[in-house]
């Protein structure tokens, strides 16, 4: 809905705002990104991600001349509709979800911006400007196919244009989030004993990045050395997509936002040659932290929380707090009662879940 404008600060700076106090961004610090929230406090979460993503975005949107208060909000906003145990947890709700329409994270953070967020007077949601909403939706690129049905029933309110790209700050956003983590989880594999810093200096980019740190400072300690060398990674892919990005979207005479989103492929990218490495790193990461065998058993018992939780909600709904009633009373069927359980038990936090299911199940 249409707001009074500010007379200090643009809309999207509104939008990054309301973002950043939204509840379901509160609670992305006690998210897992790969391990448990409870196993570490040096590990990161999905809050530091998320804030990381941001950093990144910001100097990416900066140096290309985007709207940087527009990336930054996105990209503060990409992972607020991740459940507990990340990806784990999501793929465990989706199947118990998947006769009442299934579950995804990105769907699930436009429900939470738009219908989920119950702060303010005028509105349910952060009412959040259309680019946003937009970024959001499609940062990862254009959404075909059978839709999400949380993405459906948004679009239906907002007519996303789901079939085009998103804007270049969108863009931005999501390529933040594959630098971020393609750093961070090497960081925190390498903190978890995963692997060694041996091992990851047979990667492609890591590689040269340890040599420069070994020449430029020999006999550094084990720990600064490897800061060092990661955080030229960092630099390595921050550097290629700006100096990629920036002659695409010369070359691609785009003069507008809409000449952007109807290019039919994304201006923000890697080099192919960058793309090449980063593909070499994902698949060491994928095989010795994603799918580690101390990480799969983890995988295992969080999983059959979620998998506990869901049909204990269905089955008794207020077991739910009480704020949580009105909907329940007010869902007309099992398929609309049993997105109300599950988007409860997607907005909750790691220790909040296994709290619950040790107090439901008494395990």
């Amino acid at each position: 809905m249409a707001e009074e404008e500010s007379s200090f600060r643009s809309c999207f700076q509104r939008d990054r705002d309301r973002i950043i106090h939204a509840s379901a961004f509160r609670r992305l610090k006690h998210k897992t990104q790969v391990f448990v929230e409870h196993e570490g406090d040096s590990y990161r979460t999905r809050l530091t991600h998320s804030i990381e993503v941001a950093q990144v975005a910001r100097t990416i949107a900066g140096a290309l001349g985007l709207n940087v208060e527009l990336t930054e909000a996105v990209a503060l906003a990409h992972d607020l509709g991740h459940t507990p145990f990340g990806h784990t947890g999501e793929d465990a709700l989706h199947v118990l979800m998947e006769p009442y329409g299934g579950f995804d994270h990105n769907a699930q953070a436009i429900r939470i911006v738009t219908k989920l967020e119950r702060h303010y007077a005028d509105f349910d949601g952060c009412n959040l400007t259309w680019e946003c909403l937009e970024g959001i939706a499609k940062h990862n690129g254009p959404v075909l196919g059978q839709l999400p049905w949380a993405l459906a029933e948004c679009n239906s309110d907002f007519d996303l244009e789901l079939h085009t790209h998103a804007s270049a700050e969108a863009q931005v956003a999501a390529l933040s989030d594959d630098i971020a983590y393609n750093n961070h989880d090497l960081l925190d594999g390498l903190r978890a004993g995963l692997f060694t810093d041996k091992e990851i200096q047979q990667l492609p980019i890591v590689d040269a990045c340890y040599a420069n740190v070994d020449r430029k400072y020999p006999g550094l300690d084990d720990y600064r050395r490897r800061h060092e060398a990661l955080r030229r990674v960092f630099g390595v892919m921050v550097s290629d997509v700006i100096e990629t990005s920036r002659e695409l979207i010369a070359c691609s005479g785009a003069q507008s936002v809409e000449d952007i989103r109807n290019l039919g492929y994304p201006v923000i990218q890697f080099s192919s040659n960058l793309w090449a490495k980063l593909k070499e790193i994902r698949a060491f990461l994928f095989t010795r932290m994603y799918r580690a065998p101390s990480v799969m058993g983890v995988r295992a018992e969080v999983s059959k929380v979620v998998q506990d939780l869901f049909p204990i909600y269905l089955n008794d709904p207020k077991q739910m707090p009480s704020r949580w009633h009105g909907d329940i009373e007010a869902a007309g069927d099992e398929t609309a009662l049993a997105r109300i359980v599950s988007d409860y038990i997607a907005g909750m936090t790691d220790r909040f879940a296994l709290q619950d299911h040790a107090r439901l199940t008494g395990t």
